[in-house]
């Protein structure tokens, strides 16, 4: 298991960002003592309380991106954005590093955040640029996962994000049957999930922080030893997306929402498609579905997460597909994301591949 994210929040006051930077390098150098890995460091914002100028915005987003960056994080959230949301595309063509969302609150967002998704498609020629926004349906904060995560509004937190799909996948392999790999990923959850809060509450005791909490999510990373399609696969004996997977998903869900620990964010199942081996190669050999991954959603994780789609997807398609996951997560009162990336002059089966370590080969997906 690796840590994801170390993930701080903080106010627009850019005097905190030293702060906060502090705070996340002992973090990881606690952490890394004891034997984990740490991925990135991460910096997330509370809703922009900037103008609605855009040009201010966009000012104010650069400097902060640069700062943030010089006191070592990785990555910056702007965290769910308001009329400021149109602003959205011109952003992410002019940084590098900041991620940004929207909530799903009503039709017009729907649409909104379709629109969005489309012009993002066009920053860069490979449609890499929705790899940092997500729509999110009920999304609370204090969430360390990125493109959701943002403050509260409240003294700074700092929460961790883990790349635990592996804890699955060894489970699977372990265990005698089904049942007793899952009684067995409860208890290394809860057991590292408690020794993870351990280490990081003094600490941020220390700097005046919150600890928010961990996200103990089974996230994957693209190698079939780190994939959560192979731990699903392993259970269910079936290859993801046939009859048996919904039930190993909810298995898995349920293993990681019965421990006890110090939780945050989602603390659930992920399926990025773009992120997983497995996933990624099912969705190529065309066995994967959208509304597949939906019907997951209602007993596991984020929703929808690095779908490669089709380059000619209308803004009406994907504000379908956004409705849907919005009435799904109002109707069950859960929390999802959607993180939908059409690839320019791509349509359903053809190959995909970006130059980026934490994304798998896979096809575009029909929609």
């Amino acid at each position: 298991m690796r840590i994801r994210a170390v993930t701080v929040f903080i106010p627009w006051n850019l005097q905190e960002v030293t702060r906060a930077g502090a705070l996340a390098s002992a973090a990881r150098e606690t952490l890394t003592r004891a034997g984990y890995e740490v991925q990135t460091m991460r910096l997330a914002l509370p809703p922009s309380e900037a103008s609605k100028d855009g040009t201010d915005f966009l000012c104010q987003a650069q400097e902060w991106e640069a700062i943030a960056r010089e006191v070592g994080f990785d990555y910056l959230s702007l965290g769910p954005l308001g009329p400021l949301a149109v602003e959205i595309p011109r952003l992410f063509a002019e940084t590098e590093r900041i991620f940004a969302s929207m909530m799903l609150t009503d039709g017009n967002a729907v649409r909104t955040a379709a629109w969005i998704i489309r012009e993002n498609a066009t920053v860069a020629p490979d449609g890499f640029a929705n790899l940092r926004f997500a729509a999110l349906a009920s999304v609370p904060p204090l969430g360390p996962f990125f493109p959701a995560a943002y403050h509260d509004g409240g003294p700074m937190a700092i929460a961790l994000a883990t790349e635990a799909a592996d804890l699955a996948v060894e489970a699977a392999r372990a265990a005698r049957d089904p049942a007793a790999a899952l009684t067995m990923l409860q208890a290394q959850v809860e057991a590292t999930g408690r020794y993870l809060a351990h280490l990081l509450r003094p600490l941020a005791s220390r700097f005046s922080a919150r600890f928010a909490g961990i996200d103990f999510s089974l996230a994957p990373f693209p190698e079939p030893e780190r994939s959560i399609g192979t731990a699903i696969e392993l259970l269910s004996g079936v290859p993801f997306g046939k009859a048996g997977t919904l039930a190993a998903v909810a298995g898995l869900a349920a293993a990681v929402q019965r421990a006890d620990f110090p939780r945050t964010g989602f603390c659930g199942i992920m399926l990025p498609v773009l992120e997983d081996a497995v996933l990624a190669r099912r969705a190529a050999e065309q066995q994967l579905r959208v509304n597949d991954l939906l019907l997951y959603s209602a007993v596991c994780g984020t929703g929808l997460d690095t779908l490669p789609l089709p380059g000619s997807a209308s803004e009406e398609a994907l504000a379908r597909v956004l409705d849907d996951l919005r009435a799904l997560s109002v109707r069950l009162g859960k929390p999802l994301t959607a993180r939908l990336m059409p690839i320019p002059g791509r349509e359903p089966g053809d190959a995909v591949r970006f130059d980026f370590a934490y994304l798998a080969p896979s096809a575009v997906m029909a929609l």
